[in-house]
């Protein structure tokens, strides 16, 4: 069975005035968007310089990483990508004090 296409992606090297709305803008060409945010520094609030776009359909999100990937917006070269699945981190226990410490 060949694998799915995720209606998710991965857009770096973003300007740092590039805002949720103007990502959204920039993509919309290609179709139906879901959501589209940038991840911000939680402190300051100011954008990392990449975010995510999700699409309704898996097409839409192929068309527009083959269309937006290594162009120059806002005089940044920008990448765009398959966002990849991430699992949530696992903390093992030590078996003797059932703590997330392990003890010498």
């Amino acid at each position: 069975m060949a694998k799915r296409f995720t209606t998710q992606l991965f857009v770096s090297r973003l300007s740092g005035y590039t805002t949720d709305q103007s990502l959204r803008q920039l993509f919309s060409p290609f179709g139906q968007i879901k959501e589209a945010r940038l991840i911000k520094d939680s402190q300051t609030q100011r954008p990392k310089g990449f975010g995510f776009v999700t699409f309704e359909s898996e097409d839409d999100a192929q068309k527009a990483m083959k269309a937006l990937d290594g162009k120059i917006v806002d005089g940044r070269l920008i990448f765009v990508e398959a966002a990849k699945d991430v699992e949530a981190p696992t903390t093992k226990l030590d078996e003797n004090t059932h703590s997330h410490y392990k003890t010498s």
